[in-house]
């Protein structure tokens, strides 16, 4: 249950000799590390710059669907939220790949594919803040940092619905605000790579039709059409070049749907959502790469660290798996094991995360072409490959998931 308290309201819960902990930002990656700190009896001030809880959880403010791999299991379990989560989502066990005209290409039982690794679920994004905030998960509104000046303390100043800025001291301070993250900017994050598409395209949301648990994609030439299932809806996306954002969605819809000359019942249905919707979500398709996670008391997690294209399906699943690491590394840490412990997150993570984020860009140089030859040699070469070979590099992160760290002070005091 998001509730709304000040930071000096959350101020007061924190306990003498216990880290100082301000974490920017409630989105995936901040509520979940919020909610894994607050498992372990600490105490963080979560903060957020939007004056209310509608855009984390109402169901058009707050963006967008999300598949999510069980690499999040670890969280979903620490939290003993299983129920709430399974109750809110849905499993996907299919997938439709269709070509540039329309026609299915290839696609397969992605659910016992993974299933010996747990289950692919779909779920839209303000249901998953929801669960993650089945408990009591209080949150500053209207906050934002105009100023972090570290020494032996970190010194935040804080803005509260336009209020002059008042100082607080943190011993650290977890940037979690997101791709445009602009708390990012007050820190020494090292270089921001930034990597465009050029694309960018439509939320939408549709009636849930007979497919539950089918996910379906037309990879075109000059757009992309995506129909992805959630708990009693289907999440639409429609994308193209980005000039296409000063047109309207309709008459791109009605371009799109004149150029497929097979058009599934699902597909229709799509492109009718996108054609009748009023106002849609405009997701832009770039993501970030910061070269430096850490300072000695400052962390950058999830998109605020590494943002995420959608091409792969992991962004969530990776800021919520880096927030137990996080969460894991801070398990007994204190202010003399701080830096330690966060740069053996850092050294964690971040490959990690990397690793998957190239796969995500890399995905995006074959899904947004523009160019109908490419198109149809792409579409000859996805009719002849095996699903598991289309999804070899999220089966390799199941493969290989994290162990469960442990903090620095914790391993020294083993010895």
């Amino acid at each position: 249950m998001i509730s709304r308290r000040s930071v000096a309201e959350q101020w007061t819960d924190i306990e003498d000799g216990e880290l100082r902990i301000l974490i920017v930002g409630a989105g995936i990656a901040g509520v979940t590390l919020a909610q894994l700190l607050r498992t372990q009896g600490r105490h963080p001030v979560l903060i957020e710059r939007s004056a209310t809880p509608d855009r984390m959880i109402g169901h058009d403010a707050a963006g967008y669907m999300l598949a999510l791999l069980p690499l999040i299991d670890p969280v979903i379990d620490e939290l003993g939220i299983r129920d709430a989560y399974r109750e809110r989502s849905v499993v996907i066990d299919d997938y439709a790949f269709h070509s540039h005209r329309g026609d299915v290409l290839s696609g397969g039982d992605i659910g016992a594919l993974l299933s010996a690794y747990g289950e692919y679920r779909g779920i839209a994004r303000g249901d998953l803040i929801e669960v993650l905030t089945t408990a009591e998960t209080p949150v500053a509104f209207g906050t934002t940092v105009t100023a972090i000046r570290e020494d032996e303390d970190v010194c935040v100043d804080l803005v509260t619905d336009g209020v002059e800025p008042a100082a607080w001291t943190f011993d650290l301070v977890v940037i979690a605000d997101g791709l445009q993250s602009r708390t990012r900017d007050l820190v020494d994050a090292g270089d921001v790579e930034r990597f465009e598409t050029g694309w960018g395209g439509w939320v939408v949301w549709a009636d849930a039709d007979d497919l539950p648990g089918t996910g379906t994609e037309v990879w075109g030439d000059g757009f992309f059409l995506g129909a992805y299932p959630v708990k009693d809806r289907l999440g639409i996306f429609l994308g193209g070049p980005e000039e296409i954002r000063e047109g309207r969605v309709a008459r791109f819809a009605r371009k799109v749907r004149g150029r497929l000359t097979s058009l599934s019942p699902r597909l229709d249905a799509s492109l009718r959502a996108v054609e009748d919707a009023a106002d849609p979500y405009w997701w832009p398709l770039h993501d970030v790469r910061s070269s430096r996670w850490t300072t000695g008391a400052t962390v950058l997690l999830g998109d605020a660290a590494a943002g995420f294209l959608p091409t792969a399906g992991v962004g969530a699943g990776m800021a919520m798996e880096s927030a137990w690491v996080l969460s894991e590394t801070l398990r007994t840490a204190d202010r003399m094991s701080l830096p330690t412990d966060l740069a053996r997150f850092e050294e964690i993570a971040r490959p990690r995360v990397e690793q998957a984020q190239g796969n995500s860009r890399s995905l995006a140089r074959l899904m947004f072409r523009s160019s109908t030859l490419f198109a149809a040699l792409r579409s000859q070469i996805v009719r002849r490959l095996s699903l598991r070979l289309v999804l070899r590099s999220i089966i390799g992160l199941l493969e290989h998931r994290l162990e469960r760290p442990q903090s620095s002070s914790s391993t020294s005091s083993s010895h």
